[in-house]
């Protein structure tokens, strides 16, 4: 595991390009095996999990041409063999069950040895996409092993989601898509990076309806075809870096920032003081900006943020949040309404000296504002806990150490080069 080195108390400013999303790329990349077809994917970051993902797919006999630098990746899955190992599924991903309907689609039969797991969010199910699967006409065998299979194709059918969860709605999306008839999500998740899953199915030839929305209906079609597509930026990635030039009072730009997902984190940004303003699609956040906890209208409750499935505020932005109210002139509650271990990390926070009461295992209050010092912290394997973590720290003068960090590069590949392009001084040690 690498160390974060941070010599921090140093404005950050600059301009970046942000990485395609990170959360878009990886259904993307299963969904390329419904099509014989080649596939070229532009805007591809280069994160542990695609790499993952493109040696499981060569183990199957894929021919995949990736240029990391130029961001491209060229799949062709026309000569796959006719089963395949399950010891090669990627393993220590959660999203590996976004595996399941198209090798399904492909083999018609899988084994599966062990439950794909994520990171140390809380318990990450997998009855929803089981559920999903067998509602859509899938046969789930669980006696020592996971047996999935089907006879010929995937099944129309109509399903209420218990919550809308992501990865669930996109096992939907790519099992309904080569299905037979009409099958409808109610409670879909809607989250950008689904949209872009849809998307990407439909310049395939998938017909979706409903996409952004809470109800998603898909038409089977027979085959899908291959297309030359795009990674769009990953939001989370805008707005961390944003939140990097408010806590060290630095001026930031961020290139392609989708700033049509950006309202309602815009007014999150907002309630620490912070304002976020756009040059076309370039965010920008202006130096020295005064952090300072706008307080409600309603004087006898807590300001506060509270993060749930899209179209609430970000779960995985809560972090960042945390980090800058740590800086801000006030009092802020966050509340969690997702992950159950989404404040686990809260005691590395407080070695920096923030001081932060847990309320519950979903909710915690900051008090900003008070005396912050270097210091060597132990990152959670929970991406953007261990970027909060980093924000402290580059927020304060004097050298600390983020140990275990790797589990930013899942979602960052360049986040070293970007962070020094903005002026920081950081370095990785292993």
């Amino acid at each position: 595991m690498a160390n974060l080195i941070v010599h921090g108390g140093k404005p950050l400013s600059g301009t970046i390009t942000p990485s395609g999303n990170k959360n878009a790329v990886l259904p993307i990349l299963c969904a390329t095996l419904l099509t014989d077809e080649p596939v070229t994917l532009r805007n591809v970051p280069a994160i542990t999990d695609i790499e993952k993902l493109v040696g499981f797919f060569r183990e199957l006999g894929s021919l995949i041409d990736w240029d990391r630098e130029a961001k491209t990746m060229r799949l062709d899955h026309s000569d796959l063999g006719s089963d395949f190992d399950p010891q090669t599924l990627p393993q220590g991903m959660r999203s590996a069950v976004l595996l399941f309907a198209p090798l399904l689609q492909r083999f018609k039969e899988i084994h599966l040895d062990s439950n794909p797991k994520g990171c140390a969010l809380g318990i990450r199910e997998l009855d929803p996409h089981l559920e999903i699967l067998t509602c859509l006409g899938a046969k789930v065998d669980h006696n020592g092993e996971l047996k999935l299979s089907i006879e010929d194709t995937f099944k129309s059918a109509s399903h209420w989601a218990d919550y809308m969860s992501v990865t669930t709605t996109e096992t939907f999306v790519m099992a309904a898509a080569t299905g037979s008839g009409v099958s409808t999500l109610t409670n879909a998740a809607s989250e950008p990076h689904v949209q872009d899953l849809c998307r990407f199915l439909q310049s395939m030839g998938a017909k979706i309806d409903g996409i952004g929305t809470s109800v998603i209906t898909v038409t089977g079609v027979e085959k899908l075809q291959g297309t030359d597509a795009t990674i769009s930026s990953d939001h989370h990635e805008v707005a961390t870096f944003l939140a990097l030039g408010a806590i060290t009072g630095g001026h930031v730009k961020i290139s392609d920032s989708v700033p049509q997902h950006f309202d309602l984190i815009n007014r999150s940004f907002a309630k620490l003081g912070v304002n976020i303003s756009y040059e076309g699609d370039i965010a920008v956040c202006e130096a020295n900006q005064s952090l300072k906890v706008q307080q409600p209208f309603t004087s006898n409750l807590l300001p506060k943020i509270e993060a749930a499935p899209w179209p609430y505020f970000p779960v995985d932005l809560l972090p960042p949040m945390v980090a800058l109210a740590t800086k801000a002139d006030g009092v802020m509650h966050f509340w969690n309404k997702v992950y159950e271990g989404g404040f686990a990390w809260l005691p590395e926070l407080v070695k920096f000296g923030a001081h932060a009461v847990v309320s519950d295992p979903h909710r915690i209050i900051v008090f900003g504002q008070r005396p912050m010092r270097p210091a060597i912290v132990e990152a959670p394997y929970i991406i953007r806990a261990a970027v909060a973590l980093y924000m402290t720290a580059a927020s304060i003068e004097g050298r600390s150490i983020v140990k275990n960090a790797d589990p930013i590069r899942r979602a960052h590949p360049q986040f070293a080069e970007n962070l020094r392009k903005l002026g920081a001084e950081i370095e990785w040690d292993g």
